[in-house]
């Protein structure tokens, strides 16, 4: 049994209804589960780009690829190489803070670059921007003062630029 692998996809389409519905069901189909999943406009009007972290065994993922490449809604799908992009994601974190464990909490965010975006009776908001293995270590930090409640966006990545100008 071959053994499941983190894909990022990058795949723009055509912003019309149904297509993400098209695009996840493949996916399913060939029991590739997908870890994350965010949509978003483009440069181009009228189209959309979707990254997608999917775990799953190579061939599958494959075969998911060359299905997606005869949707015709679809403009374009690319591989994106971890070491060689920028992926980010948004994360916020709503924490348990009564007024003796507030000054630990802003201690904690301000080491992460996070921004306090709420403040409650008995609670605070936080907002982390980054990999998502930094808002992974936050949340993990966090969990002992009492996490509330946790809304990750998924992550979007792109490809870095290129070294030398042409």
């Amino acid at each position: 049994m071959a053994k499941d692998k983190k894909t990022i996809l990058s795949v723009w389409v055509e912003d019309k209804a149904g297509v993400l519905w098209h695009v996840s069901q493949l996916f399913g189909e060939h029991n590739c589960n997908i870890a994350s999943l965010t949509v978003g406009g483009t440069e181009k009007p009228g189209v959309s780009r979707m990254t997608i972290i999917v775990n799953g065994e190579e061939q599958s993922v494959d075969t998911v690829i060359a299905k997606l490449n005869r949707i015709t809604s679809l403009i374009k799908i690319k591989r994106i190489d971890d070491e060689e992009s920028v992926l980010m994601e948004l994360g916020l974190i709503m924490v348990d803070a009564p007024d003796d464990r507030k000054t630990d909490i802003i201690n904690i965010v301000n080491v992460f670059r996070a921004r306090i975006v709420d403040v409650a009776g008995c609670s605070m908001t936080i907002a982390i921007t980054g990999n998502p293995v930094k808002i992974q270590a936050l949340i993990d930090l966090l969990r002992p003062f009492g996490i509330l409640e946790i809304v990750r966006t998924g992550a979007v990545a792109i490809d870095r630029g290129k070294k030398p100008c042409e």
